[in-house]
Parts: C-alpha cells; sequence; structure tokens
C-alpha cells in the first residue's frame, strides 16, 4: 500500500501530491465546501498523517468550484440542535473544528491557503491558521457570524484574527458583518499576496521553492518559534471555551 493510499478513501477531499509537497483540496462544491462534521474529520485525519510524516514540508490547503468555502455547515447546525436542543451535538463539531485549527497552525509543515472566490465565516477562520495565505483578486471576504446570530467562536479563530488583522479592524468587521475585497484583507494582513486566480499557483510555487530546500529541522523549530512567540502575546486565551459558547448561543436562541 502506497504512503498516500489512506487519502484515497475521503469523499469530502482531494489530496495529491507525494513526498515533501501535499495539496489538499476541499472537495464539495455543491455545498460551498462547507465545513461540516465530515470534513473536519477528514482534514483532521490528514494533517495527523502530516504530523507523522517529516518528509512533508509543504501543505497546500485550496478548494473546489467556484468558492473556497461558505463557511460551516449551517443545515448540519440545525440538524444538530433538532436531534438535541442541549447542544452537545454542536459541541462536538466545535471542539473538532478547534483540533483541526490547532493542527494547521502547530503541524510541522508550512501550510500554505491557496484562496479564490467567497471566504466566508468558518473558511476564513481555517484560512487564517495557514502560514501563508495568497488569494485571488476575486475574493470577497466576511464574518457574518453575528448576523446569523452566533459567536465569533469557531475553531479558536478570534485571537489569531486579532492578532494578524488588528483588533480595531476585526471589531468592525465583526460587528458589522461587511464584506471586504482582496485588496482590504492584503492591508490586513489576512492576505501575504493577492494575484490574479490564473496566477495563483505561481505564487504558492515561489513560497514552496525554497522551503522544500531548507532544512527539515531548521523548518520545524523555526514554525515553532513563530507560534511560540504569538501565543506569548496573548494573554488569557479563552479559545478553549469556544465549542461552549457557540453551542450555548445557538441552544438559546432555538429556545427563545
Amino acid at each position: 500500500m502506497g504512503k498516500n493510499a489512506m487519502f484515497n478513501e475521503f469523499s469530502m477531499l482531494h489530496i495529491t501530491g507525494d513526498g515533501p509537497e501535499l495539496h489538499v483540496e476541499l472537495n464539495s462544491p455543491e455545498t460551498g465546501n462547507a465545513l461540516g462534521e465530515e470534513m473536519l474529520d477528514e482534514l483532521l485525519a490528514v494533517l495527523e498523517e502530516v504530523h507523522d510524516r517529516p518528509e512533508i514540508r509543504v501543505v497546500v490547503l485550496s478548494a473546489a468550484g467556484s468558492d473556497f468555502c461558505l463557511g460551516g455547515n449551517r443545515r448540519e447546525y440545525a440538524d444538530q440542535i433538532a436531534d438535541d436542543p442541549t447542544g452537545s451535538g454542536l459541541r462536538t463539531i466545535g471542539g473538532k473544528a478547534r483540533r483541526v485549527c490547532d493542527a494547521l497552525a502547530t503541524t510541522n509543515a508550512v501550510t500554505i491557503a491557496r484562496l479564490h472566490g467567497q471566504v466566508i465565516g468558518a473558511g476564513l477562520a481555517l484560512a487564517l491558521f495557514c502560514d501563508l495565505r495568497v488569494g485571488a483578486e476575486n475574493c470577497r471576504f466576511r464574518l457574518p457570524e453575528l448576523a446569523l446570530g452566533l459567536p465569533a467562536a469557531w475553531g479558536g479563530s478570534l485571537p489569531r484574527l486579532l492578532h494578524e488583522a488588528g483588533a480595531a479592524r476585526i471589531r468592525e468587521l465583526i460587528l458589522t458583518g461587511s464584506a471586504f475585497d482582496s485588496a482590504k484583507a492584503e492591508r490586513l494582513s489576512v492576505l501575504h499576496r493577492v494575484a490574479p486566480e490564473a496566477e495563483l499557483d505561481d505564487v504558492v510555487s515561489e513560497w514552496s521553492r525554497p522551503l522544500l530546500r531548507r532544512s527539515a529541522p531548521a523548518l520545524r523549530a523555526t514554525k515553532a518559534l513563530l507560534n511560540s512567540y504569538a501565543a506569548a502575546s496573548r494573554v488569557g486565551d479563552t479559545t478553549l471555551l469556544d465549542a461552549e459558547l457557540l453551542s450555548a448561543v445557538v441552544a438559546s436562541g432555538r429556545r427563545g
């Protein structure tokens, strides 16, 4: 059995590449690549495999269809609350979201987000936990949680977002739910680069080529240092409570 044989079993992801560079494509375009429980399970399985394979130095996260990701699977949220009004199912999904985001941030490989189309809510959170992010000129970003009656609590992303982009601007975007384009995303450091959609792969290659030549131990140590310094700048990180907060708010809204 080949090293990537386990990836052939996935239904929500398309995995390509072998050796030091792995490409992970969200592959549910009919749902807008909504991040439901099954996709989270598959992402976690891939990232755990990457963590156990030190020869993989770069992971590129992209998506099939016209949009990178339209956010969390709200139909699944509604079904979970209908089945269990206490919100325990949502807590499970929230916990998996946190584990996926943590795995993206802490895996030894350098992670690159290749974004196009709409990048909404949980999709933006997922991208933010990648080390490098390039977006097409046609990207549109939005944080709609408040307008949907949800807290900004998916995957522990709020501290990451505040750290990367700055508290004042993110406060505005969360409270208003306003959409913003790639140019603004680059100014906010949500994106490192903007390119025409046809040139996204060129930017990814521009980043990945030198990374593949780096010393693997030095690359791992550098990423760990960057994560450590970022974490040290956050005092009182309460994101472990995100799953509880999400389920409590949704369950309360259902009862109300």
